[in-house]
């Protein structure tokens, strides 16, 4: 199957869509590889938590690209690929998400979709960068965990075909793409995240190992850390669990 220069494999079951295409970055797949999985038996999410979902419930993908850019722009991968899915998501099923720093998708406080990459170097470059996104279609996630999903919040509409969230979510990812090889392109997507970033000008509380901390979330840095003005000062946050406060 393949859609728009994408080279889609929908697999019945896999360990995890991720490792997949990682193994196949190794051996010299070009960029555009999507793999899907209608089941994964260890699927990872961010800290290597274990990403759950019941057999054929939601759209569990990874995009293999090669962009021309650093190590330190991969955050920027993350962000085309969930502004991507969020377009996705408000063109199939009127839904629309908003981003939460690092690599969630929300709708009304409510987990949609995550998002993981992993990069790959070569001789200390780039070589690779492997997104994978689990969006919440049909099942929201485990009970208590504070979860939503397409369905879920379409009311009585149709139930969301997967496949054509899969095609919206690479169309929009492809106008995209080009933007990672260009400096100018770079700065234009990071604004874009910036603009569509619900963890801006909320107050946080932020986990880190053996630390937490609480402020407002200032800005996302062009190496995309979270900027937190907390009471002792700014405080520069390169990866955490974040919680948004209700304002006082």
């Amino acid at each position: 199957m393949s859609a728009a220069g994408w080279e889609i494999r929908w697999l019945d079951e896999v360990d995890s869509t991720n490792t997949y295409v990682r193994e196949r970055a190794h051996q010299g797949a070009p960029e555009g590889l999507v793999a899907v999985a209608d089941y994964q038996t260890a699927g990872r999410g961010r800290l290597d938590r274990r990403w759950e979902s019941p057999r054929g419930a939601n759209l569990l993908a990874s995009v293999l690209l090669r962009p021309r850019c650093d190590g330190g722009d991969v955050h920027l991968c993350t962000g085309a690929v969930a502004l991507a899915a969020a377009d996705a998501c408000r063109e199939v099923a009127g839904v629309e998400p908003v981003l939460k720093w690092p690599n969630d998708l929300l709708v009304g406080g409510s987990k949609l979709a995550g998002i993981l990459a992993e990069a790959e170097f070569s001789g200390g470059d780039l070589a690779a960068v492997v997104i994978g996104i689990g969006i919440n279609v049909a099942w929201p996630g485990p009970e208590g965990a504070g979860g939503t999903c397409l369905d879920g919040l379409g009311g009585s509409a149709p139930p969301v075909d997967r496949h054509l969230l899969l095609e919206r979510l690479l169309g929009a990812l492809s106008a995209r793409r080009p933007l990672l090889d260009e400096a100018s392109g770079r700065a234009a997507l990071a604004d874009e995240v910036r603009r569509r970033c619900a963890t801006l000008g909320q107050p946080v509380r932020v986990t880190l190992a053996g630390e937490e901390l609480t402020g407002l979330a200032a800005a996302i840095d062009d190496a995309g850390h979270l900027v937190v003005e907390t009471a002792s000062g700014p405080r520069s946050v390169t990866a955490g669990d974040v919680v948004h406060l209700r304002p006082g």
